[in-house]
């Protein structure tokens, strides 16, 4: 036999900037993100009274120092980087996450310097082109560059890594 549960309370104002503060403890996080949650928790338990500017939490927090989009964004772009995503797919990841156009516009030189890396990255970890065991034949290769394009990389560097034969020197396309 189940327990039923009592109503949960609606929130006020200390209780809501507890939630935020416990999710900022719990989680990187940027601005968008924390006003998503703490949307979704007022919608799940009702406010008790005038519902305060949740934008203005989060504003509040950043200035506090407890969230930071740029470094957030700087910290996931190096994450993706090394599994060999790029830099589109970074950029679509950073967008998706409530980075501001300013933050990304600081943010797209570094992504830029480790697009070749994280190409390289992730056609060894796929085994295309130069980490190749064989010379694959025309469709594969297609499907090799098909691979990279979707993982977010230019489609010349992805034809030109994937077009290199098995052990060439990957220190020509830096």
């Amino acid at each position: 036999m189940r327990v039923a549960r009592p109503p949960t309370k609606p929130l006020d104002s200390p209780a809501l900037e507890r939630l935020a503060l416990r999710y900022v403890e719990r989680f990187a996080t940027t601005r968008a993100r924390l006003t998503t949650y703490l949307n979704g928790k007022i919608r799940q338990r009702g406010f008790d009274g005038a519902v305060p500017d949740i934008a203005a939490i989060a504003e509040r927090f950043a200035a506090a120092g407890y969230i930071d989009d740029r470094a957030f964004g700087d910290a996931r772009a190096q994450a993706m980087a090394r599994r060999g995503l790029g830099a589109r797919r970074v950029a679509g990841a950073l967008h998706h996450a409530g980075i501001g156009s300013e933050d990304s516009a600081a943010l797209a030189p570094a992504i830029a310097d480790r697009a070749i890396e994280a190409a390289l990255t992730f056609a060894r970890k796929r085994r295309i082109g130069p980490y190749a065991t064989e010379i694959p034949d025309r469709a594969v290769r297609e499907k090799q560059i098909a691979a990279m394009i979707r993982s977010g990389h230019d489609f010349g560097l992805a034809r030109r890594i994937a077009s290199m034969a098995p052990g060439d020197d990957t220190s020509e396309i830096a």
